[in-house]
């Protein structure tokens, strides 16, 4: 069973990180006094879970964390910092901030170092969230004592909601289109008029005609898809907000 350590400072440690070529130790007084923070840890760079899901939604969410009241969302993790720096860049996760927990100091003194023995792994952090405010850990979420590896409590959607109860998430749109397709240029300013961010894959460059029929049907660009659904071309795009503007009046 891990220890709930609400209502205690952080633990006091450099992190060794590395910018522009040189090694620049960041203390805890410099990430959490005077701060509002979100700390998130997991067991290590470039693992499944903490590429597909941990860090890309608190990335995503990110903007809407800061918006109501929190200065940074740190990632820890027990690895160096070269391996740290990469994997941001990898995850294009730069609404972050990555800190190496090399040594595990910060891990051992959260009582959340564990051993990762049987996976080559070593000494490595159990999977937790936490805000801290001014040093003090007001809240945290640790994952259940179970083998292997939960994540049930510690995502970015669960402190979105502790932190903002009632908050709307933001929606997850792709859109797919090809480069010169007017109607993909009208569907794209459509989603920037209405404030939504997405991402946008290419014909040719980012997937291939029988994907996009495997994925909606049919061959014409643009194909909008939103949480999962899909809403069409850029004509149903327009309905769709329409609809949702009148929903929302």
């Amino acid at each position: 069973m891990f220890n709930n350590r609400e209502g205690k400072t952080v633990p006091q440690v450099a992190f060794r990180t590395r910018r522009d070529h040189e090694w620049i130790d960041v203390s805890s007084k410099e990430i959490f006094n005077g701060r509002t923070v979100i700390v998130f840890a997991l067991p290590g760079a470039f693992t499944p879970t903490c590429s597909s899901t941990h860090v890309p939604r608190y990335n995503q969410l990110a903007p809407v964390l800061k918006q109501h009241g929190i200065d940074e969302i740190v990632c820890i993790s027990v690895n160096d910092a070269f391996v740290m720096n990469e994997w941001q860049k990898e995850q294009k996760a730069f609404n972050l901030t990555f800190l190496p927990d090399g040594n595990g100091e910060f891990s051992r003194g959260m009582d959340m170092l564990v051993s990762k023995d049987d996976l080559g792994f070593g000494d490595r952090s159990w999977r937790y969230s936490m805000l801290v405010r001014d040093g003090v850990i007001e809240k945290m979420f640790i994952e259940p004592d179970e083998p292997g590896d939960p994540f049930e409590v510690s995502d970015a959607d669960t402190m979105l909601r502790y932190i903002a109860p009632g908050t709307q998430a933001p929606l997850n749109v792709t859109v797919f289109s090809r480069e010169g397709c007017p109607f993909c240029v009208r569907a794209k300013g459509l989603l920037r008029d209405a404030g939504i961010d997405f991402e946008e894959l290419a014909l040719n460059r980012d997937f291939s005609e029988a994907t996009i029929r495997a994925v909606s049907g049919v061959a014409t660009v643009p194909q909008i898809f939103v949480d999962g659904k899909r809403i069409g071309g850029s004509e149903a795009l327009e309905a769709y907000l329409a609809e949702r503007d009148s929903k929302a009046a």
